[in-house]
Protein backbone atom coordinates (compact mmCIF):
# COMPACT_ATOMS: atom_id res chain seq x y z
CA UNK A 1 0.00 0.00 0.00
CA UNK A 2 1.28 3.55 -0.63
CA UNK A 3 -0.43 6.75 -0.01
CA UNK A 4 -1.57 8.52 -3.53
CA UNK A 5 -2.48 12.07 -1.90
CA UNK A 6 -3.49 13.55 0.69
CA UNK A 7 -7.25 16.09 0.33
CA UNK A 8 -7.42 18.57 2.31
CA UNK A 9 -9.17 22.18 2.96
CA UNK A 10 -7.67 25.99 2.57
CA UNK A 11 -9.81 28.99 2.84
CA UNK A 12 -8.78 30.59 -0.24
CA UNK A 13 -6.48 30.26 -3.47
CA UNK A 14 -4.30 32.60 -2.34
CA UNK A 15 -3.51 30.81 0.91
CA UNK A 16 -3.01 27.52 -0.52
CA UNK A 17 -0.61 29.13 -3.26
CA UNK A 18 1.87 30.74 -0.37
CA UNK A 19 1.91 27.10 1.69
CA UNK A 20 2.08 24.35 -0.88
CA UNK A 21 3.49 26.51 -3.77
CA UNK A 22 6.15 29.04 -2.20
CA UNK A 23 6.90 26.79 1.34
CA UNK A 24 6.65 23.68 0.39
CA UNK A 25 7.75 24.38 -3.77
CA UNK A 26 5.43 22.14 -5.27
CA UNK A 27 4.20 22.91 -8.55
CA UNK A 28 0.63 24.01 -9.06
CA UNK A 29 -1.50 21.59 -11.69
CA UNK A 30 -5.10 23.59 -13.26
CA UNK A 31 -8.11 23.76 -11.13
CA UNK A 32 -10.85 21.36 -11.44
CA UNK A 33 -14.22 20.99 -9.88
CA UNK A 34 -15.96 18.54 -8.16
CA UNK A 35 -19.23 18.64 -9.36
CA UNK A 36 -22.05 18.54 -6.61
CA UNK A 37 -23.62 15.23 -7.49
CA UNK A 38 -20.36 13.58 -6.93
CA UNK A 39 -19.37 15.83 -4.09
CA UNK A 40 -22.48 14.94 -2.02
CA UNK A 41 -22.72 11.25 -2.25
CA UNK A 42 -18.80 10.93 -1.02
CA UNK A 43 -18.91 14.21 1.08
CA UNK A 44 -22.30 14.98 2.37
CA UNK A 45 -21.77 18.85 0.69
CA UNK A 46 -24.43 19.69 -2.07
CA UNK A 47 -22.09 21.98 -3.99
CA UNK A 48 -19.87 22.22 -6.64
CA UNK A 49 -16.01 21.68 -5.22
CA UNK A 50 -13.28 23.76 -6.49
CA UNK A 51 -9.78 21.62 -5.99
CA UNK A 52 -6.10 22.14 -6.91
CA UNK A 53 -3.40 19.62 -6.71
CA UNK A 54 0.16 20.81 -5.81
CA UNK A 55 2.34 18.04 -6.61
CA UNK A 56 6.38 17.49 -6.56
CA UNK A 57 8.78 14.90 -6.08
CA UNK A 58 6.19 12.18 -5.13
CA UNK A 59 3.98 13.82 -3.11
CA UNK A 60 0.43 15.18 -4.03
CA UNK A 61 -1.81 17.46 -1.86
CA UNK A 62 -5.76 17.59 -3.43
CA UNK A 63 -6.88 21.09 -1.81
CA UNK A 64 -10.09 21.69 -1.59
CA UNK A 65 -11.11 25.76 -2.07
CA UNK A 66 -13.75 26.17 0.70
CA UNK A 67 -13.94 30.26 1.43
CA UNK A 68 -17.96 29.60 2.39
CA UNK A 69 -18.84 27.80 5.72
CA UNK A 70 -17.91 24.29 4.68
CA UNK A 71 -16.05 22.72 7.41
CA UNK A 72 -13.35 20.68 6.87
CA UNK A 73 -13.80 17.54 8.60
CA UNK A 74 -16.41 16.03 5.46
CA UNK A 75 -13.77 16.39 2.71
CA UNK A 76 -10.15 16.08 4.37
CA UNK A 77 -9.12 12.34 3.11
CA UNK A 78 -5.79 10.42 2.48
CA UNK A 79 -5.87 8.53 -0.53
CA UNK A 80 -4.48 5.09 -0.28
CA UNK A 81 -3.29 3.24 -3.20
CA UNK A 82 -3.76 -0.93 -3.11
CA UNK A 83 -2.82 -3.69 -5.49
CA UNK A 84 -6.36 -5.42 -5.72
CA UNK A 85 -9.20 -2.52 -5.27
CA UNK A 86 -11.91 -5.81 -5.08
CA UNK A 87 -10.51 -7.64 -2.27
CA UNK A 88 -9.51 -4.50 -0.21
CA UNK A 89 -13.19 -3.69 -0.51
CA UNK A 90 -14.17 -7.66 0.40
CA UNK A 91 -11.78 -7.19 3.54
CA UNK A 92 -13.00 -3.83 4.64
CA UNK A 93 -16.77 -5.19 4.53
CA UNK A 94 -15.91 -8.21 6.23
CA UNK A 95 -14.69 -6.37 8.91
CA UNK A 96 -17.25 -4.08 9.28
CA UNK A 97 -15.65 -1.04 7.76
CA UNK A 98 -18.10 1.49 5.99
CA UNK A 99 -17.58 1.35 2.43
CA UNK A 100 -19.13 3.80 -0.20
CA UNK A 101 -18.47 3.38 -3.88
CA UNK A 102 -19.79 6.51 -6.43
CA UNK A 103 -20.64 6.45 -9.94
CA UNK A 104 -18.38 9.39 -11.03
CA UNK A 105 -18.55 9.09 -15.24
CA UNK A 106 -17.46 5.53 -16.34
CA UNK A 107 -16.50 4.78 -13.24
CA UNK A 108 -16.62 4.95 -9.62
CA UNK A 109 -14.65 6.49 -6.55
CA UNK A 110 -14.69 4.40 -3.50
CA UNK A 111 -13.67 5.89 -0.14
CA UNK A 112 -13.99 3.99 3.15
CA UNK A 113 -14.07 5.38 6.59
CA UNK A 114 -12.44 4.55 9.31
CA UNK A 115 -13.88 3.73 12.86
CA UNK A 116 -13.48 6.70 14.09
CA UNK A 117 -14.75 8.84 11.15
CA UNK A 118 -11.90 9.26 9.00
CA UNK A 119 -12.34 9.11 5.31
CA UNK A 120 -9.53 7.01 3.05
CA UNK A 121 -10.12 7.00 -0.39
CA UNK A 122 -9.23 4.01 -2.16
CA UNK A 123 -7.16 3.20 -5.34
CA UNK A 124 -5.94 -0.08 -6.95
CA UNK A 125 -6.10 -2.62 -9.66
Amino acid sequence: MKIGHVGLTCSSEKKADRFYGSLFGLEKQEPKTVPADTANPIFGIDVDLNVINYTGDGVRFEVFLSESNITKRPIDHICIEVENLEAFVDQCRKKGVKVNRVPRGESRVTFIEDFDGNLFEVKGG
